[in-house]
């Protein structure tokens, strides 16, 4: 029978940047917002719904 050894690495100490800062996100939760109102195809109402989908996961200001 094999016994599971914990997974073990080596992390950097330096402290690493969000992809995107709160206000970024929300600028880009605006232009898909715009982009849906200007873009009547489905692919504008995609933009819409992610917009939406991620408005909803930002943090309150």
């Amino acid at each position: 029978m094999e016994t599971c050894e914990p997974v073990t690495g080596d992390y950097p100490d330096e402290l690493r940047l969000p992809l995107l800062t709160a206000s970024e996100a929300r600028a880009a939760v605006g232009y898909m917002h715009l982009l849906e109102t200007l873009d009547l195809t489905p692919r504008g109402q995609a933009a819409g719904q992610l917009a939406s989908d991620l408005a909803r996961r930002l943090p309150a200001e």
